[in-house]
């Protein structure tokens, strides 16, 4: 797969006839590791992380249940520290945040992007250290923004107008200056799903250099005491492999620097180039590994800043699902498998399992695409056209659309699904009032639970008339 052309959404569903989705696997148990967790391998046919088998791991913590690699994230996070050395990272809490995870990017030396209360909150209980944060978000409360100040945060990136003037005023009224980002909207859109594209002039994130609004916001900024202005922000999509729209979005706020010291006289000392660095979900995909990122994107703004007569910023990059993505397979229970006859005599094998969107909505969302096989044995039987769903009330509850599973699926069996760190957990819900699953790390044979699995009284709680309060 070219690393120019991967949307994160489909991208065989006009291509590929709806019956034959996919070329048979040569060896359906086959684990690739550009798409698994480091530590995944076979024994004896059951698949094991971290030293531990996942027909073990599920008998003890139950199913389904997220089996996260944490040597795996570490050396991730590491990657990230080593080729960025002479820059910042922060990762995108929002990928999949808990304080475990805090404190393990807090060890491996990066920053931490919050984007609500709620992370901030999570930060703050694991002891990230707090100049070491970055806030985001379009819509932050006076509330939000209120105890960022009060914590410490050491960047807060302004998404409004509303927000500029909100900041200054809380900033002020507690006595201190805060650094802060402008996010600038620089009309550059990544290869990627159109849901995720942000940063073409037609969405909710930033202030648009279209018009002089980015040039507007800045003046505002630059206007008040209470605020710093510490560099510029751009975020341009999500499951990004082509490194060439980070190239043309840093070109376009290099020439904003140079009009912001042409009227203003001052430099801009910090670039951050936001995140949305892809990773491998199925085979064929190709992402750049962190130091050919590192050493693309600081070279892109070093050419670019001296080329314009520049003092050379210091970049920002803000990963997320690079790092803890390929860190975690979920592991779901098989409940029913169903062949089904469609038009022209061909078959599916519907594969139902234990969970579903309410733990990965991605495929319903952005119809994503995962790599899955049999965790608890391998199989000599004929591979066949499957699809896995969910168990919840809806036709899009679908968790791999298209795959080949043995013939001989069935009830009882475990399935993996590959790549589930980011934006799975995080994203999930209690649709249908299903309870979340656990996040399980595992580590030299040792699992400990770091976000435990929700019960059903945990659901009644909240219910006022259960009585369970």
């Amino acid at each position: 797969m070219s690393r120019s052309a991967h949307p994160a959404g489909p991208r065989h569903a006009d291509v590929l006839a709806e019956l034959h989705p996919l070329n048979p696997p040569t060896d359906p148990g086959a684990i690739d590791p550009s798409i698994w967790p480091a530590s995944v391998n076979r024994v004896e046919g059951v698949l094991r992380i971290g030293g531990r088998s996942v027909t073990e791991l599920t008998a003890e913590h139950g199913s389904p249940v997220f089996l996260l690699d944490e040597d795996d994230l570490r050396g991730r996070a590491r990657s990230y520290a080593q080729a960025f050395a002479n820059a910042d990272v922060f990762y995108a809490g929002k990928a999949f945040l808990c304080t475990a995870v805090a404190r393990w990017i807090a060890d491996e030396g990066l920053g931490l992007d919050v984007c609500s209360g709620g992370e901030l909150a999570v930060a703050s209980a694991a002891g990230f250290p707090p100049e070491r944060i970055a806030m985001h978000g379009n819509n932050k409360s006076s509330i939000e923004l209120r105890r960022a100040l009060e914590a410490g945060v050491g960047l807060i990136i302004l998404d409004s107008f509303d927000e500029i003037d909100r900041l200054a005023t809380l900033a002020d009224s507690l006595g201190r200056q805060q650094d802060v980002l402008v996010r600038v909207t620089v009309g550059v859109e990544a290869h990627t799903h159109e849901f995720i594209a942000t940063a073409h002039e037609d969405q909710k994130f930033g202030f648009s250099l279209r018009g002089g609004v980015a040039a507007d916001a800045v003046r505002r900024v630059l206007a008040s005491p209470a605020l710093r202005l510490a560099g510029l922000h751009s975020h341009i999509g999500s499951q990004i492999f082509d490194l060439d729209g980070f190239q043309v979005a840093a070109a376009r706020l290099v020439d904003f620097a140079v009009a912001l010291r042409d009227e203003h006289g001052i430099e801009v000392e910090r670039l951050d180039l936001g995140g949305g660095l892809g990773i491998a979900y199925v085979a064929g995909d190709d992402p750049h590994s962190p130091k050919e990122i590192g050493e693309r994107l600081l070279d892109i703004v070093a050419r670019a800043s001296r080329a314009a007569g520049l003092n050379v910023p210091r970049i920002a990059v803000e990963p997320g699902r690079a790092i803890v993505g390929p860190s975690t397979m979920t592991v779901y229970e098989i409940g029913t498998v169903k062949s089904i006859e469609l038009d022209g005599g061909a078959r599916r094998l519907y594969v139902s399992v234990d969970g579903g969107m309410s733990d990965n909505i991605r495929t319903a969302l952005y119809d994503a695409d995962y790599t899955c096989t049999l965790a608890n044995r391998t199989s000599t039987a004929e591979p066949v056209v499957a699809r896995v769903v969910g168990k919840h009330c809806e036709s899009g509850d679908i968790v791999v659309r298209d795959t080949w599973l043995p013939a001989d699926t069935r009830p009882g069996d475990l399935l993996a699904i590959a790549a589930t760190g980011a934006y799975c957990h995080s994203m999930a819900s209690n649709y249908n009032h299903v309870p979340r699953p656990a996040v399980v790390a595992v580590q030299d044979g040792v699992a400990t639970v770091i976000v435990r699995r929700e019960t059903e009284d945990d659901l009644l709680r909240l219910d006022p008339g259960s009585g369970r309060q």
